[in-house]
């Protein structure tokens, strides 16, 4: 649920983000695992608290995450989005 995962998320970063723009400060393999995630809640939108927008946008700046998205719009078979 989007509720909880706003919730963990801002759990880790009043608690252990300090130094840096993801959870625990720097960038972990917990940010990598949440990578998927983070893309849902850019990809659907909606309103997210400002702690959540500040970490959406850190993990999607990071060179992989464009790197990533750089690569998906190269495929030649794009599958159709949920409202096609």
């Amino acid at each position: 649920q989007r509720a909880r995962i706003e919730a963990i998320w801002r759990q880790c970063r009043e608690e252990y983000g300090h130094g840096g723009p993801f959870l625990f400060g720097h960038f972990t393999a917990a940010d990598a695992m949440y990578a998927p995630v983070v893309t849902r809640f850019d990809t659907y939108g909606g309103e997210l608290a400002p702690v959540t927008r500040a970490y959406v946008d850190a993990v999607l700046a990071l060179p992989a995450m464009r790197h990533w998205y750089a690569e998906a719009a190269k495929e030649p078979w794009p599958e159709p989005g949920p409202d096609e």
